[in-house]
């Protein structure tokens, strides 16, 4: 515990009770943080993605609605980097997007 504790201040990381508190408090906040940083993530690629796929003609919601009808198992933090970095790769994907609804649609 007390190797554990190494860098805490004062008693936090001399003494064992005070270390021991110190340490379970430290890897509660870690495991949550852990967590929160997943959901924090997910939303900043969302919010790319959307501003993205607005600025060629289309919702978040209709773009990702037309990826799952294409059959494209690309994950969000794919899509965002494709969004920032490659903005061809992007515009092919909001066709073949767009191209999906309107067969879903057609078919409906």
């Amino acid at each position: 515990m007390i190797k554990a504790a190494k860098g805490f201040r004062m008693r936090r990381s001399k003494l064992y009770r005070y270390a021991s508190d110190a340490v379970d408090h430290a890897r509660q906040y870690s495991f949550r943080d852990r967590k929160a940083k997943k959901r924090t993530f997910r939303g900043l690629w969302q919010i790319r993605i959307n501003a993205a796929a607005r600025a060629a003609g289309i919702t978040y919601s209709r773009f990702i609605e037309g990826l799952k009808a294409a059959s494209i198992a690309l994950d969000r933090k794919v899509i965002a980097d494709l969004a920032a970095q490659d903005a061809t790769a992007f515009s092919q994907l909001v066709k073949i997007a767009q191209a999906a609804l309107k067969t879903k649609t057609a078919k409906a």
